[in-house]
């Protein structure tokens, strides 16, 4: 551990990351007149909020898992909590920036979820009547709609919706304009923006007292909040005491991609278009961005590493994807721009939130594809805790610090990988003869079954990170590493009941 030179700018306190959730705690910080510097490059390599297709809701994003369990439900609850603040989240933003009218930051009304022909049984079916349970459960409105009746689809016949259900309360922003605003509320509050990359955290005597930075300059403070998404793991490694307890992030790296489609004729949708969570990632969704263009996302890889650039594979699942089940149309669609986003994921599948191991510092990661969405509900929290007034959330589930947490049992989540897994392949127009899906799945399980053994006698990743670590041996060691410090008998926390 290393002390800050005596010459390093001092602050009340330091927010590495300037995503969303940085930006958001950084900003509830000064409101309350502290003195707050933000870090993060100008251009935010590795980012997942420049990415994003922000939609602000969270019954969309339900899946029959998320239900199963009560840290799933939990993390449902905070998102239910979440989309109930946007509105006065972007009014108050809107007021701080000096603009006005929060809508031309709202680029979509409503959300319509389809059902279609290209997922399988087992994730979208599911998935889909999941999101009806949840939304019943919480009484929330939406209509069953005639897919047919929906404006401006036009899918391949053989990817033609046969259900869809439409959620008038679930929006979406542009995250590239809230971004702006939230820059714009922050510097009007006086607050400190460095660009730079904080590479390792400093701390003296047991508690943190700043970060340094690749310019080789250091930042002095006694509270240091860690919101730096995937690349979060580098600043956690350079504190190795910290790092062996704190579970482990990896990147679930997304691309996605804007079209214009002045082409069609047509002007484009008012809603959001996407289909459940499938095939390890959101689903395939359509986002409007103005009159003539549309944001299209999303895959997910998970990476041991953030990645920069996207890749020929990605792009053209997406663009096939895109085409095929929401409207033809786009084959002619223009391109106008590509992004790549890091989703911070640990390997054990939930979030990263509040004082971690040393005192003063904290961290907000871990959210995954949620960190947008929730942040007008965590950063205010984030702000409580941190100036030690009394908590409003129960986050106890998502300290830090904790055992793997694992609600599902092994046969559980490699019934629930192979699934989604062989989700790919119907999601990728595969063609296969009858019989030989049954046999892939029953190879696959087997296969993942021993792999498994291989990490810890009981402890089992969530679905994506166990496909994922079955190629990766960097992954593959991190979290045999990490179920070992916690774990060397075999007794893990149970969290399922």
């Amino acid at each position: 551990m290393t002390s800050p030179n005596s010459g390093a700018e001092t602050y009340d306190a330091v927010v590495v990351g300037n995503g969303v959730l940085g930006y958001s705690l950084a900003l509830m910080l000064r409101r309350r007149d502290i003195s707050v510097a933000l870090v993060g490059q100008d251009h935010r390599p590795w980012s997942a909020s420049v990415a994003a297709g922000a939609m602000i809701g969270c019954f969309g994003e339900v899946t029959s898992t998320l239900l199963q369990t009560p840290s799933g439900r939990a993390k449902l609850d905070l998102g239910v909590h979440a989309r109930g603040l946007w509105n006065d989240w972007l009014a108050a933003l809107d007021s701080e920036a000096g603009a006005s009218g929060s809508a031309n930051l709202l680029t979509a009304d409503g959300t319509f979820v389809l059902l279609n022909a290209i997922g399988s049984p087992g994730v979208d079916s599911e998935n889909y009547a999941a999101i009806r349970q949840a939304l019943d459960k919480y009484g929330e409105k939406y209509d069953e709609v005639e897919p047919s009746e929906i404006d401006w689809m036009e899918p391949d016949a053989l990817a033609r919706p046969l259900r869809a259900l439409h959620i008038p309360g679930e929006h979406a922003v542009d995250s590239g304009g809230l971004l702006d605003r939230l820059r714009q509320a922050f510097l009007r509050r006086g607050g400190t923006l460095v660009s730079d990359e904080a590479v390792e955290l400093l701390a003296d005597g047991g508690r943190i007292s700043g970060v340094a930075l690749s310019s080789g300059e250091r930042l002095s403070s006694r509270c240091v909040v860690v919101a730096a998404g995937a690349r979060s793991q580098m600043l956690v490694d350079s504190i190795p005491d910290l790092a062996r307890t704190v579970p482990p992030l990896v990147s679930g790296y997304g691309m996605s991609v804007l079209l214009d489609t002045s082409p069609l004729g047509i002007r484009g949708p008012r809603s959001v278009l996407r289909t459940p969570n499938r095939a390890f990632a959101c689903g395939l969704h359509l986002v409007p961005r103005g009159a003539d263009r549309v944001y299209v996302g999303a895959t997910n890889i998970v990476s041991a590493d953030p990645v920069e650039h996207p890749v020929v594979r990605d792009i053209h699942f997406l663009l096939d994807c895109a085409v095929r089940q929401l409207h033809r149309g786009l084959w002619h669609s223009p391109v106008t721009r590509t992004h790549v986003g890091n989703r911070p994921v640990s390997l054990d599948g939930y979030p990263i939130i509040g004082q971690a191991g040393l005192e003063g510092l904290w961290m907000l990661t871990g959210t995954y594809r949620d960190g947008l969405a929730l942040s007008p509900l965590l950063a205010p929290e984030m702000a409580r805790r941190i100036l030690g007034e009394q908590p409003q959330l129960d986050l106890d589930l998502f300290a830090p610090v904790r055992p793997p947490l694992q609600p599902l049992s092994r046969h559980e989540i490699i019934r629930t990988t192979v699934t989604h897994t062989m989700a790919v392949g119907y999601e990728s127009d595969w063609h296969l003869p009858v019989d030989w899906p049954g046999q892939i799945e029953h190879n696959m399980h087997r296969e993942l079954a021993r792999f498994a053994d291989t990490l810890h006698p009981r402890l089992t990743p969530p679905p994506e990170i166990l496909a994922t670590a079955r190629h990766n041996p960097r992954i593959a060691t991190r979290l045999r590493q990490y179920y070992e410090q916690y774990d060397p008998t075999g007794a893990a926390e149970d969290v399922s009941q």
